[in-house]
């Protein structure tokens, strides 16, 4: 039986924008496997059901079902070991705490960069559920958190100082070929790109030449997707 992802999509099916879809979609390029991509939407909670949760990415494999873009990355090292996504069990560990620094550190910047232009790419039965769930996480409405973008990138370009270092040394945060930890940091550009035209990065930038080798992987996996060229 094919493998099934259900990946969220804004207001077009093709437009894809969720960065934890994106971590799984190309943990499973990495790994050399085929998913039939199923579009979803936030208010479409019936459609996962099955998997006893309401976010995606979830990936069905046969009989077997796995939700949570972490959990799938590591299913999937487990269960098809060729081209590994880790190298090792202290890789993996180490991943894990630049997961948990991803979405802490450069997640909450980008958003506020977008959260506009996001806001207007989600299809329209999606937009109320949004607003109220976000409003009511943020403390305030979605024009007032995302009020000032200028900020938001200014403070991203400075979070990221880490991985620039790291990227003027070698092409890929896990070295000399890109792992899991370069995806999990790809998701949230990737997420950017697909909903709005705010450039984050400047093309003199190590994280932008990452980036733009990220956008190329895999026959062009993701610069193929719908978004815009920033």
């Amino acid at each position: 039986m094919a493998l099934k992802l259900w990946d969220l999509a804004a207001a077009e099916d093709d437009r894809r924008f969720s960065p934890y879809c994106w971590r799984a979609k190309l943990a499973l390029a990495h790994k050399g496997l085929q998913a039939e991509t199923i579009p979803w939407r936030f208010t479409e909670k019936d459609a996962i059901a099955f998997s006893g949760q309401d976010n995606v990415p979830v990936l069905v494999d046969g009989d077997q079902e796995v939700h949570d873009s972490w959990e799938i990355a590591c299913y999937l090292e487990d269960k098809y070991p060729v081209n590994p996504l880790f190298g090792s069990a202290q890789a993996r560990s180490l991943a894990f705490v630049f997961k948990i620094w991803v979405e802490s550190a450069v997640h909450g910047p980008i958003l506020r960069a977008i959260l506009v232009d996001l806001f207007a790419a989600l299809h329209e039965k999606d937009k109320p559920y949004f607003r109220e769930s976000r409003e009511k996480r943020f403390g305030k409405t979605l024009e007032e958190f995302g009020s000032d973008p200028k900020k938001a990138v200014q403070e991203l370009r400075t979070v990221l100082l880490p991985v620039r270092k790291q990227l003027v040394q070698e092409p890929f945060v896990c070295g000399t070929h890109p792992g899991f930890a370069d995806y999990i940091l790809f998701g949230p550009f990737q997420w950017a790109r697909a909903v709005s035209p705010q450039r984050l990065l400047e093309p003199d930038d190590p994280v932008y030449a990452w980036r733009e080798r990220l956008l190329d992987l895999y026959d062009g996996l993701a610069r193929k997707a719908k978004g815009y060229e920033v």
